[in-house]
């Protein structure tokens, strides 16, 4: 097949970049509305399921190797300090342990992802990396690091957002250049003359929500077991990012790539924070390298909470001015985001603000706040969830200052362009998902008085009812790889580079390549998740996995599918016009009749494997491609303890075609529930003059359980996107999470009548909103 450099765009945040990608081949037409499909859109179990409830799922904590050793970290007391001695010598020689690795014996050791040391000498925030033991067993490496002596000067610091960006606030850093805020902040976006949208505005409101550090408690941790066999270096890592993972270690250890191979079959969770090797990764690397045993590290519960990253707080203002029938004239947004001790970037929260709703005038102003706690990171669909949260909160507010029904404001302004980049969108059905959601909700009864007052007026029972625009990406794009082959017997493998994150991943894709190859499902068995496959794909995130993997694959399959026939023909002497490939046998299209299995024609070739490439293709030119919902929730407060029990949840989202209903509605489900839990009970609590994170665990950081689950009640769309890629389908990770918060906001302040300011909605801050 030719091979071609194409150019194509992607888009993030409002920015298009060029980039160029080497194409091979032609990818097949668009799966569009009018398909008859017979494996994808169906209700599958996941291919991978047995394995899953069995245990015989081997994931990165579960790899156990002969001659094994277990690392322990020992973790920083203080929110800022400088190292002046490390006495490991009691640790050293204590039972069982192999090595102490710190400051002044591994200080070249360095993290590609951030360009600092794995142990440097000033420690930033609670639970930076001070040493490391490295023992036979788990117990031995921990007890070394009691016997670890560190004489620490500690260092002025700073912890609150607000105080971190007056002048005379404590310096972060000393040392290192992540002393400053990120490069170009404040950051400030503007379009139109907003003011004279404030001119021409009949109301102005203003609006204020604070949003919390949420904390990502995978069940897994980070972590990995790395081997080195004095050829390649093994790693198996809980990561999303088999490929990063590679390049870092590689990089950290001046290795060449083809010396490294990554491996991640199945993980615990990562919404985001999951790209690269990360310290815990390196550290494993470096000790199985230099030490030639196989190494295990796994961060405890506590390192996890405190230094693998986070999704950061806000406080968000807004102005908003609109006339009288609410078309709105001006928005205009503030937002002072943590980005803690190394954030080297700013999360999206301005996205919704400068897109969702038609508006000429904007500006949205973003300060980075650089604090001694520890550093943001991705977090499903990063800044969107919580700038959304407060779009939506503050709509609801000019909605009441306008005697308006919230629902009908947002009709008002419904935005057919992407205004940012003045482009169309290739398609959008958030008004379908309104209608839809509103119709199940109730919304028309939603002031009845007897839903909003279960118990009557005298009574201590609130109903609410509000809701929330979506607006995400999803829409992926190149470079992806994927491989068919088709074997002897008839039946398929197919070989990628991608993750399967717990979405599901591996049963879609096995889908797709069932579909596309004519084969029954369990015929074809799909292998991800290894460099040493040598096909590429991207990081998991971002909900781009099926819209980049998803296409690479089908093409994959097309391709192979396209020489079995090639074989078949020249073997029956019969057109290949004239020849059909279903449910594992080839038919002829003249007659209808069966010809025989697949399997009974490559079995003449004496072993031969049909082995064909796929890639996906470039994306969609001068359009956006996005996905749009809406939810809708209804909630029950009591207004004498201030808890909030969320009733229900109505969920709309537009994800294109659903390959598979299922895995698609757990996406959904999964989203909605760690939005409940960012709106009602997630939140990092810092000691403000020790500078302590006082929640790094599982037992006072509450996360949703199953008596706080509510009813989910999930509207499928269900229709290709034809733009967007060959299968029509975009990705549901990020969407169902960014408006949950915003609905629940919204119908606690329907119940209350009163707006709410700050996340989460915990009944003492129910009662503070009470009594406001």
């Amino acid at each position: 097949m030719p091979i071609r450099i194409i150019t194509t765009h992607l888009e993030f945040e409002g920015q298009i970049s060029e980039q160029r990608v080497v194409m091979e081949g032609e990818e097949p037409a668009v799966w569009g509305p009018e398909a008859e499909l017979a494996v994808v859109g169906k209700v599958t179990p996941r291919v991978d399921g047995r394995e899953r409830v069995t245990g015989s799922a081997q994931y990165a904590y579960d790899v156990q190797l002969p001659g094994m050793l277990v690392a322990a970290g020992l973790r920083s007391p203080h929110p800022h300090a400088r190292i002046v001695r490390i006495d490991a010598s009691r640790a050293e020689t204590a039972p069982g342990v192999r090595a102490v690795y710190h400051h002044f014996n591994t200080g070249d050791l360095n993290n590609p992802s951030n360009d600092r040391p794995v142990f440097g000498d000033e420690l930033l925030y609670q639970g930076d990396l001070v040493a490391v033991a490295i023992a036979e067993t788990k117990e031995q490496a921990q007890d070394a690091l009691a016997l670890i002596a560190v004489e620490y000067e500690p260092l002025p610091f700073v912890v609150d957002q607000r105080a971190a960006l007056a002048a005379d606030a404590p310096k972060v850093s000393t040392t290192y250049e992540h002393n400053t805020i990120p490069e170009g902040f404040p950051q400030t976006y503007e379009r139109g003359d907003l003011d004279a949208g404030f001119v021409q505005a009949d109301v102005t409101v203003e609006a204020q929500l604070s949003t919390p550090t949420a904390l990502h408690n995978s069940m897994e941790t980070h972590g990995g077991v790395a081997q080195w066999d004095g050829r390649t270096l093994t790693i198996w890592s809980s990561t999303q990012d088999v490929y990063g993972v590679r390049r870092g270690v590689a990089s950290a250890l001046g290795l060449q790539q083809n010396q490294v191979r990554a491996i991640k079959q199945y993980m615990g969770g990562g919404f985001g924070n999951k790209f690269g090797a990360h310290h815990s990764g390196l550290v494993a690397a470096y000790a199985a390298y230099t030490l030639g045993r196989p190494v295990k590290y796994m961060l405890s519960r506590e390192e996890e909470n405190l230094a693998a990253g986070n999704r950061p707080e806000t406080i968000q203002t807004y102005r908003i001015g609109a006339k009288k029938d609410g078309t709105l004239t001006a928005i205009e947004q503030h937002t002072i985001g943590n980005v803690g001790a190394i954030g080297s970037w700013f999360s999206p929260v301005a996205m919704a603000t400068k897109e969702l709703y038609q508006c000429a005038n904007i500006r949205t102003v973003d300060e980075a706040a650089r604090t001694n706690l520890g550093t943001q990171a991705s977090f499903r669909a990063p800044g969107v969830v919580e700038g959304t949260a407060g779009l939506e909160v503050a709509l609801d507010q000019l909605a009441a200052a306008l005697g308006m029904d919230p629902l009908e404001l947002r009709r008002k302004n419904y935005a057919e362009r992407h205004q940012a980049l003045d482009r169309p969108y290739s398609r959008k059905l958030l008004l379908e998902a309104y209608r839809l959601g509103a119709e199940r909700i109730g919304w028309a009864e939603r002031d009845h008085e007897e839903r909003r007052y279960p118990q009557g007026r005298d009574g201590y029972l609130r109903r609410g009812i509000g809701m929330a625009s979506q607006l995400w990406g999803g829409d992926g794009g190149p470079p992806a790889q994927a491989i068919a082959k088709l074997l002897p017997d008839g039946t398929a493998v197919i070989l990628t580079g991608t993750q399967d994150i717990g979405t599901g991943t591996r049963t879609v894709l096995a889908q797709i390549a069932a579909e596309e190859l004519g084969l029954p499902l369990e015929q074809v068995r799909v292998e991800l998740g290894d460099t040493e496959f040598g096909v590429f794909s991207p990081p998991s995130g971002g909900s781009m996995t099926l819209a980049s993997v998803g296409p690479a694959v089908r093409m994959a399959a097309a391709e192979a599918r396209k020489e079995l026939v090639e074989v078949v023909a020249q073997l029956s002497e019969a057109p290949t016009d004239a020849l059909d490939v279903r449910d594992g046998h080839i038919f002829s299209r003249e007659t209808g009749k069966e010809m025989g299995a697949i399997g009974s024609f490559l079995e003449l070739l004496d072993g031969h494997e049909i082995t064909a490439k796929g890639m996906r293709g470039p994306n969609a030119e001068n359009m956006s491609v996005r996905t749009f919902g809406a939810q809708f929730a209804e909630v029950e407060v009591d207004i004498g303890t201030g808890r909030v029990r969320v009733l229900r949840i109505v969920a709309v989202h537009d994800c294109g075609r659903i390959v598979n209903p299922l895995t698609f509605s757990s996406q959904i489900e999964g989203g909605i529930i760690q939005g409940l839990g960012f709106a009602l009970m997630e939140q990092r609590i810092v000691d403000q003059r020790l500078g302590a994170v006082l929640n790094a665990n599982l037992e006072n950081y509450k996360v949703p359980t199953i008596r706080d689950i509510p009813q989910i009640d999930i509207i499928l769309l269900d229709q290709p996107n034809v733009h967007a890629n060959t299968i029509g389908a975009l990705g549901a990770g990020e969407p169902p999470i960014i408006p949950t918060p915003g609905a629940i906001a919204n119908a606690v302040a329907h119940a209350l009548g009163r707006p709410v300011k700050a996340l989460p909605l915990t009944p003492d801050r129910v009662l503070d909103l009470l009594n406001s």
